[in-house]
């Protein structure tokens, strides 16, 4: 049942020191739930090379990103066996209030959204085609959006998505220099 898992197990950002950025994911997926800690699996690979793309020092991502998730428990495979299941409206419903609490203590001077149900939860609903490559400043706090990460997606498959990515890159990257991250 949504909102309801069988078997939870919370997975807990890392608690670093006065960290800059925040990174907001889908949710947690079958090797984070096996290893406990947020992108253990592909995903947390090619975000931290998107990283080094754009100009972080190596080992950034694990060490100065506050990595978290709409949600904080693994939602189990989808129905098809493809990749994970994506969580309900209602299981995002019930892990919200951790998230808005994290970004109040935080105050991060920027936050990445990775994947469309990141981007939607503070962007709104729009086709990411429009807003990959784009940062976006609201309420004082700028949002970076980035394709889901993970080798599910299909995504990157495209040529003009993938020159989207590189934009986003580029713009994270300039967003690097300009705060002094």
């Amino acid at each position: 049942m949504a909102g309801y898992l069988a078997r939870a197990n919370p997975i807990r950002p890392s608690a670093l020191d006065q960290p800059r950025v925040v990174l907001i994911g889908q949710a947690p997926g079958a090797v984070t739930d096996r290893k406990g800690y947020h992108f253990a699996g592909p995903a947390g690979r090619f975000l931290s090379e998107w990283l080094d793309r754009a100009g972080f020092p190596p080992g950034y991502f694990r060490q100065h990103v506050y990595l978290t998730s709409l949600t904080r428990c693994y939602p189990g495979k989808s129905r098809s066996g493809n990749g994970d299941r994506p969580p309900s409206s209602q299981e995002v419903a019930l892990c919200r209030h951790f998230l808005d609490r994290e970004l109040e203590l935080i105050q991060p001077e920027l936050v990445l959204l990775v994947g469309k149900m990141a981007i939607e939860a503070f962007l709104g609903r729009r086709p990411l085609v429009e807003i990959v490559g784009r940062s976006f400043e609201i309420a004082g706090r700028r949002y970076l959006p980035l394709p889901h990460a993970s080798g599910v997606s299909r995504w990157l498959n495209a040529a003009a998505n993938r020159a989207l990515l590189d934009e986003a890159l580029r713009e994270l990257s300039r967003l690097r220099v300009q705060s002094g991250l």
